[in-house]
């Protein structure tokens, strides 16, 4: 038996799991941390790494006395996290600010020209990031600190993405030199692929903007994928942690890939990680480009094959939204719902109110909601909010399919699908597919798989899997709520590209109303 800690880093909160190489999660521990938001400037969001860290010190040494585990018998702790959440840093790897955080869209200005500078020197990084830099990526974020910091320029040494700035921090690593990347995180963020020759060119940079000049040079170390060791815990983090010094530390990844892995994700699989927004991962022996998508990185969620990552600016932070506004929460507008049928409510709502990641990567769009009356209730936008992440979700997963990636199974992970039995029913309604759901939270197991290939206790990620992972349920599709959806996603489709793009040529949309409100009358009528 072996007992080993996956962390997972969240939006708000950071989870800690212990789990058994033979039985699997033993018990866990979470502690939250504050989010800095700015009413004067939405596309503000920034966490501090010390509050993040005395969070992390207080949910392991939580789950350790939960469990009765004695600290030294843990023998390897691995760690994912939000991304791209990055921060500069100076000398001994010292941040000199807080994280952008992976929803902070200040950047966008700098995707912008990272994008439209891409095409005109035809450098192939961008094909491979879906032909769009997005605001939330590295250097965008990187190039607007830059810009907005003068005063903090000359001592910027390096940036970091989370995991590995957290993964240094508990190694005790203060030089770049020693710094091992992860590859998952600098793939799909940076666009770094073995293709080029790692990053981005520097002449390629400065092109962008003159402040880039030296830091292809800076974002130095090794890249690594995440079956190698980042490192060791420190001393002084073994103390804090209530762990054993010495234990291995794997190169980190982002949360959703590892929660890919968690949820027992095989080839042929597609993952939707459901929270406050939606990665969805996929992973394939032989993948294309895909347009649209934001990463197609060899190694970046299974070592021996290409990761592919999709998603949904935001999902759960739609339905929270829906609800603060109905003066309520989420749980208590969703009463009912499971009577919903599809299209009843005669809405079709796009899931645009943080923008398009995919497959538009669009951040100026906002949400659209079609079809109102006077007698529509919050209760009816959520569900055709719902009904509208799940027609989102058809788009991304059939331009992946157009590019050859497998979509043989589906798998709803992350927090909501474990409380919102509606959004699954409606997933596989819309999808026409079977959606497979695991029998518990699998968040922070990716990370405790990691943690046990890191000690020894297994070979491979799919011995780990088979011995650890949590049982699959299955969601049917329903004929008739499918054959009914099948007509409002030709609705959705229509709209989502004719409003979702300034080049959209232009699209008969005067029959949508009409369609909706003959779809909400058939489902009436059958009720």
């Amino acid at each position: 038996m072996t007992v080993v800690a996956g962390v997972d880093f969240g939006t708000l909160s950071v989870r800690v799991t212990l789990v058994d190489s033979k039985s699997g999660p033993i018990g866990t521990a979470s502690a939250s941390y504050p989010l800095h938001r700015r009413r004067e400037d939405p596309n503000f969001a920034t966490q501090s790494h010390a509050d993040q860290m005395n969070a992390l010190a207080e949910a392991t040494r939580e789950v350790l006395r939960t469990t009765g585990i004695d600290g030294s018998a843990v023998a390897s702790i691995a760690l994912d996290t939000t991304g791209s959440s990055v921060i500069p840093v100076g000398e001994n790897l010292e941040p000199l600010d807080d994280y952008y955080l992976w929803c902070d869209h200040r950047a966008h200005r700098e995707a912008e020209e990272i994008t439209a500078k891409a095409h005109a020197l035809k450098f192939e990084g961008i094909d491979w990031c879906g032909g769009v830099y997005s605001h939330e990526w590295g250097f965008a974020k990187l190039l607007h600190w830059l810009r907005n910091n003068p005063d903090k320029r000359d001592r910027f040494v390096t940036a970091l993405e989370h995991c590995d700035m957290v993964a240094a921090t508990l190694s005790g690593v203060k030089t770049v030199n020693a710094l091992k990347r992860s590859i998952c995180a600098m793939g799909h963020k940076w666009m770094w692929n073995p293709k080029w020759n790692g990053l981005p060119p520097e002449e390629f940079l400065v092109a962008v903007d003159p402040l880039l000049a030296g830091v292809r040079a800076k974002l130095g170390g090794e890249y690594l994928t995440s079956d190698h060791l980042a490192g060791h815990l420190s001393p002084e983090w073994a103390e804090k942690l209530g762990l054993k010094t010495g234990i291995p530390i794997p190169v980190g990844a982002f949360d959703a890939h590892w929660d890919a892995i968690g949820s027992n994700c095989a080839e042929g699989d597609v993952v939707n990680v459901v929270g406050t927004s939606t990665c969805i991962i996929a992973m394939a022996r032989k993948a294309e480009l895909v347009p649209g998508v934001c990463g197609v990185v060899p190694g970046s969620v299974h070592p021996t094959y290409t990761g592919i990552e999709a998603g949904l600016s935001a999902t759960g932070d739609i339905f929270e939204a829906i609800a603060r506004r109905a003066q309520t929460t989420v749980a208590e507008l969703s009463k009912g719902l499971d009577a919903y049928k599809a299209g009843q409510t005669g809405l079709l709502r796009l899931s645009w109110d943080n923008g398009d990641r995919t497959v538009l990567v669009n951040p100026e769009l906002g949400g659209v909601t079609l079809g109102w009356n006077m007698i529509h209730t919050a209760q009816d936008e959520l569900f055709a909010a719902i009904e509208g992440t799940a027609f989102h979700t058809r788009i991304i997963l059939e331009r992946m399919a157009e590019h050859g990636v497998r979509v043989d199974r589906v798998i709803n992970a992350g927090g909501i699908p474990q409380k919102n039995e509606v959004l699954n029913r409606v997933y596989a309604n819309v999808l026409n597919k079977p959606v497979l759901v695991p029998a518990g939270i699998p968040t922070s197991l990716g990370s405790g798989i990691f943690a046990l290939l890191a000690a020894g206790a297994y070979k491979s990620i799919e011995e780990a899997q088979a011995a650890v992972c949590l049982p699959l349920r299955t969601i049917e599709p329903d004929p008739n709520a499918a054959s009914v959806y099948e007509q409002l996603y030709k609705l959705y489709r229509d709209v989502y590209f004719a409003l979702g793009r300034r080049d959209a040529a232009p699209v008969a949309l005067g029959r949508v109303l009409p369609e909706l409100r003959k779809i909400a009358a058939a489902a009436h009528t059958q009720g």
